[in-house]
């Protein structure tokens, strides 16, 4: 009797994990709308980077630290290199130990686009975080977080 409630559990807490953690998936133009809607309740992060990117790995290390405190948060890593890099976006992700975070790379062939659609005031430089609070409010910055500067764009 135990075995079948033990398998049961384990396939619900299977199921309420993100289908996308650790391997990025593909990012298209049909999907920012969803990424980038409001949540129900508390806060998205929306964390872009890039593999050439020298600051990337420390603002995504800072964005997933802040989350393990705050189980409110909703964090997302988007890679702006293309989802054909994928092997080398899950293995960065993964050195870094932030590969359980749901993660998506760019599927388009014009990434200016999907920039513009994701937010039309940025320029196109990384790291970029986006705050998306569950009333609709956002915010961004552009350059490496470090906790203070976090809590201040969060508040």
């Amino acid at each position: 009797m135990r075995r079948p409630a033990l398998a049961w559990a384990l396939s619900l807490a299977a199921a309420a994990m993100p289908a996308f953690a650790g391997v990025p998936q593909a990012l298209g133009a049909e999907d920012v709308a969803a990424l980038m809607a409001a949540p129900a309740k508390g806060t998205r992060l929306v964390a872009i980077w890039s593999l050439d990117c020298a600051y990337c790995e420390q603002n995504l290390s800072t964005l997933r630290a802040y989350q393990r405190a705050h189980s409110d948060v909703d964090l997302v890593f988007v890679a702006t290199d293309p989802v054909n890099q994928s092997t080398a976006l899950e293995a960065r992700l993964k050195a870094a130990k932030l590969d359980e975070v749901p993660s998506r790379a760019y599927a388009e062939s014009t990434p200016d686009r999907l920039n513009f659609l994701i937010d039309p005031a940025w320029g196109g430089e990384t790291p970029r975080t986006l705050v998306i609070k569950a009333d609709g409010t956002r915010r961004a910055y552009s350059g490496a977080l470090d906790l203070p500067r976090l809590e201040k764009l969060l508040h």
